[in-house]
């Protein structure tokens, strides 16, 4: 089988390793079969995606809409590497799935209007799947709705007209969208338990995305859901795509 690759971009050095290990885990693939590159850390390297069966986009502290003169040199870097990358990866209808992160870089590069309007704070909410949803791969397995963690400053407020809404919640319209017949894009983090929760709370206490001094409240609050149903979207885009 083809490796698939994680396109990651967490500076923080525990809340990668998390996640990396998160998707590991639920996506049932080895170490080997999930190949990861930091681009946070360094230029992307020259690829050649015939060598994968898919790639994922992991979440990122970066905010896609925001001014371009509040973004970091790493930052536009990285943004104008997917943006290219992502030229060649729509053009071919190649497996994606970006996740959180996803929204912002595969919406925006297919022209949704992302901007702040639906911002979620860290914790659960409860997506519901639309009638698309319901028949879609993806989401083979899951129920009409789940619960799922978020955590975002951004969102999709307009998608554009070719896009296909997989799923929505009361707060952030736009949960999961689909581009042609194998891109996707989720706003909750399938990714995600409790104890991954808790390490991102931890580490982005000081990141804008609460109150610094609400930390162990968001922990606690963490702790009271119970969040197992939105990993099914990484095992069936695995057993879909890999070859």
């Amino acid at each position: 089988m083809k490796p698939f690759l994680l396109l990651a971009s967490r500076a923080e050095d525990a809340a990668a390793e998390d996640e990396y290990q998160a998707y590991l885990r639920y996506s049932g693939l080895a170490a080997e079969q999930l190949h990861r590159i930091r681009m946070e850390a360094a230029p992307l390297p020259r690829l050649d995606l015939g060598g994968y069966s898919g790639v994922i986009v992991g979440g990122s502290p970066f905010t896609s809409s925001d001014p371009p003169e509040h973004k970091s040199h790493a930052q536009h870097r990285v943004e104008r590497e997917l943006a290219a990358l992502l030229d060649w990866i729509v053009a071919e209808d190649f497996p994606f799935l970006g996740a959180c992160y996803g929204v912002g870089t595969l919406g925006l590069h297919q022209g949704a209007l992302i901007d702040r309007t639906y911002g979620e704070g860290l914790g659960g909410v409860t997506v519901s799947v639309t009638e698309e949803g319901l028949v879609d791969p993806l989401l083979k397995g899951l129920p009409g709705s789940f619960t799922a963690f978020v955590g975002h400053k951004e969102a999709c407020t307009v998608l554009p007209g070719h896009a296909v809404l997989l799923a929505s919640s009361q707060t952030c319209p736009v949960q999961m969208f689909r581009i042609k017949a194998n891109l996707y894009a989720t706003q909750f983090h399938p990714e995600l338990d409790v104890d991954g929760l808790v390490t991102r709370i931890d580490t982005y206490r000081h990141a804008g995305y609460f109150p610094p001094e609400s930390a162990e409240l968001l922990m606690e609050n963490a702790r009271q859901f119970s969040v197992t149903e939105p990993m099914t979207i990484l095992r069936n885009f695995v057993e879909r795509y890999a070859r």
